[in-house]
């Protein structure tokens, strides 16, 4: 499919510089970077960075380029955010394509939604479900017939057998292990290495092996 060779990243940060490297090996360039926090510096060397949508929409006065694609390098549990940033750009008729880096396996039948980000060394399996702006970390591991929501992140190294239903906006931390058939409720976070043997009700935390809840948020 062919996609436009002119990038613009929403976060100045770790994300936005793994995200580069994929881009360029598809050679796309990223040609400006924005971010919410105006106390932080570009994360990319000759990129320049804007602040807000203000910065936005100067940028974009300045620049009025017409074929280029956004992406959102927001990771952890901020899921919502990435969501209202990704469908502002597409209200102003900015793509936001699903980047996915050319080691991840992924099932024919799976079926992920634009903005998604699967990264390096992922297994995504038959008839998987991803949500629109969710992220697969790298090396992470989403078995037959899961279901994510959107604005979801599965850290590094996470593993998520068969049929587990994550609800949107999750986070689901490095090296966790979520057995099969286990539903996720929307917003919670799973603590890194946690193994999840049930349940988990929605905007909790929980970690350990197995897993309890830590707090309700």
């Amino acid at each position: 499919m062919n996609q436009p060779n002119k990038y613009i990243i929403w976060g100045s940060a770790g994300h936005a510089k793994v995200l580069n490297d994929i881009l360029q090996v598809r050679k796309s360039n990223i040609i400006a970077l924005f971010d919410n926090d105006d106390s932080i510096k570009s994360a990319l060397e000759d990129v320049p960075l804007y602040h807000g949508w203000v910065g936005f929409h100067k940028w974009r006065k300045e620049h009025p380029i017409t074929d280029i694609s956004a992406a959102i390098a927001i990771g952890g549990n901020s899921g919502r955010a990435r969501l209202e940033i990704g469908k502002n750009f597409l209200a102003l008729g900015i793509s936001t394509p699903k980047i996915i880096h050319h080691t991840a396996t992924i099932a024919q039948s799976a079926c992920i939604e634009q903005g998604c980000h699967i990264l390096a060394q992922t297994m995504i399996s038959s008839d998987v479900i991803i949500g629109e702006f969710t992220i697969i970390n790298n090396c992470g591991s989403v078995d037959h017939e899961c279901t994510l929501g959107k604005g979801v992140h599965v850290a590094p190294g996470a593993v998520l057998c068969g049929c587990v239903m994550v609800g949107d906006y999750t986070m689901i931390g490095a090296g966790s292990v979520i057995l099969p058939r286990i539903k996720i409720g929307e917003g919670a976070i799973v603590g890194a290495g946690s193994v999840v043997t049930k349940d988990v009700p929605s905007h909790t935390v929980v970690a350990g092996n197995p897993a309890k809840i830590i707090t309700r948020k």
